[in-house]
């Protein structure tokens, strides 16, 4: 069983054939050393981005086939008679078969807060979406093994979980714009798709995925690779090493401003882990770009009053920084 498990990791997730491939590319076809910072950022960039495409066509598919079973009308029914902690834990886990970015997950966030689902359930919902979905983890095991990634969305889903209780608490449905609110939803019939609508479904949504991710997944692993071969351990180490008592934070605010998905993440936080970076500071930064990034914090700010933006933002920031913290402290378990 432990063989089966090493060949999954190995040659599914890992890929180890397909870094093979590439190197002998770039030594063989390109003529460059893998040792040199050409040749070693060359390998990097085409590997990681081969590999992310072909696991995020895969996984996106196949999620996105388990998704046609749950249409927004059949969530409603599922959640609708489910308040306290264990609707906030349901919303979390529906959040996890939804594969999209933060931005897209605001309308879907929308959706269901005019259908009147209580207002914790709903952002249990829209933090766990970007956070923990079901992609992430399998390919969180690609790039750091299975311990890291299942401690990762475990603790996505408690920051998920925990954030909705809150909020759900101090009856903050009040601070949620009246439009949202006010806006008459139908109760329509739930779907009954076939095989192939539900395979055309999946198709459709892999391609809109990848429209839509494509640059910021270059864009990351261009910067992984900048960081993997040409910025010098010593320099990351002062800024985000373990010396530095405010790595996590420092890590947390620096992924805010960026937009991405944890696809475009993932390449800079293997280049930060490969750097000697704890893995909770390199969590931290992740979370912190896929939950809090600028945009979606934006349009958030459309659908909710100040208030609840800042207590979202507070919740979500602070889960962040103490599970940076913790990671960093109980490394030795994971690694």
């Amino acid at each position: 069983m432990k063989l089966f498990f090493e060949f999954i990791n190995n040659n599914v997730l890992k890929m180890e054939w397909l870094s093979n491939l590439i190197y002998h590319l770039v030594e063989d076809v390109f003529n460059l050393s893998m040792d040199s910072n050409i040749g070693g950022s060359l390998h990097f960039f085409i590997y990681d981005s081969i590999k992310i495409f072909i696991l995020l066509t895969v996984l996106i598919f196949g999620i996105s086939y388990i998704q046609s079973f749950f249409p927004p009308e059949r969530t409603k029914k599922i959640l609708g008679p489910i308040k306290g902690v264990k609707g906030n834990i349901l919303g979390a886990l529906m959040g996890t078969i939804t594969p999209f970015c933060s931005c897209s997950s605001i309308p879907i966030f929308i959706g269901f807060t005019s259908a009147g689902l209580p207002v914790g359930i709903t952002f249990s919902f829209l933090i766990s979406s970007p956070l923990v979905d079901l992609a992430s983890l399998l390919i969180l095991m690609s790039f750091f093994g299975a311990k890291i990634a299942i401690a990762y969305v475990i603790v996505g889903l408690i920051i998920a979980v925990m954030g909705g209780t809150i909020i759900d608490k101090l009856k903050m449905q009040k601070y949620v714009e009246s439009y949202v609110l006010d806006m008459e939803v139908g109760e329509g019939e739930v779907p009954n798709l076939s095989k192939k609508d539900r395979v055309l479904y999946s198709r459709d949504q892999v391609i809109e995925i990848i429209k839509r991710v494509w640059l910021y997944i270059f864009i990351g692993v261009g910067i992984g690779a900048l960081i993997h071969n040409w910025i010098p351990v010593d320099i990351i180490q002062v800024i985000l090493g373990q010396k530095n008592a405010f790595s996590v934070i420092i890590a947390s605010f620096v992924g805010i401003p960026m937009y991405a998905d944890i696809f475009g993440t993932l390449p800079i936080a293997e280049a930060l882990f490969s750097k000697g970076v704890q893995i909770g500071t390199v969590l931290s930064f992740m979370m912190s770009v896929t939950a809090l990034s600028l945009p979606s914090m934006i349009m958030l700010s459309k659908v909710v009053k100040p208030k609840l933006l800042m207590l979202f933002i507070s919740i979500v920031a602070l889960g962040i920084i103490i599970m940076g913290y913790l990671f960093n402290l109980f490394s030795y378990i994971l690694i």
